[in-house]
């Protein structure tokens, strides 16, 4: 069970930080890089949930989401195979899959690439979505130099996709999707 009963600890002052297995790091490796940015994500999705109050399922998907998030983060702040440690399983990317797949469902095919943008909600879930994009990038740049859970970077893909959809979903079911027109400004 997760016990914090300080929060300035004056740790960091060095420019180090701790992993969940103890061990001081400087505070821009790249496994410091990585579960940050996966947290600035989380919070983008937080700010999202803020525009969707009215929606009960999208709110519920949200809050999984964010759950999720949080394991995420502490499996890449432990590293290696060895010890106590929460992992991901490709179970959470399978059911966003299925989200995914359920809320496309209802979507019409697209014509161009969408645009940030539409409603409040879609643009708080496409700045969600480069968010994870760029968490992304920074587990997989931490995989070339240290070994870590591919199912982390699998349930980023994904989450990615989900968010791309949930915008659609949230435009009115893409009635209002802003649609990219090539060349429209020469």
């Amino acid at each position: 069970m997760v016990k914090i009963d300080r929060v300035v600890t004056r740790g960091g002052d060095r420019g180090e930080t701790s992993l969940g297995d103890g061990s001081r790091v400087a505070k821009d490796v790249a496994r410091v890089e990585a579960f940050g940015s996966v947290d600035e994500a989380n919070a983008a999705i937080g700010a999202l949930r803020l525009h969707t109050e009215a929606d009960a399922a999208a709110d519920a998907m949200l809050a999984r989401i964010q759950n999720d998030l949080f394991d995420l983060g502490a499996d890449l702040c432990v590293p290696g195979e060895a010890g106590d440690r929460l992992r991901m399983t490709d179970a959470p990317s399978l059911r966003l899959e299925q989200e995914v797949a359920e809320m496309n469902a209802g979507l019409p095919p697209l014509t161009s690439f969408v645009l940030p943008g539409g409603t409040a909600a879609a643009a708080h879930a496409h700045l969600a979505r480069v968010s994870v994009r760029r968490a992304e990038r920074r587990v997989v740049a931490l995989s070339h130099v240290e070994t870590i859970n591919l199912a982390v970077v699998r349930y980023l893909n994904r989450l990615s996709d989900h968010l791309f959809v949930l915008g659609r979903r949230l435009n009115g079911n893409g009635a209002n999707d802003v649609l990219w027109v090539p060349g429209a400004n020469r």
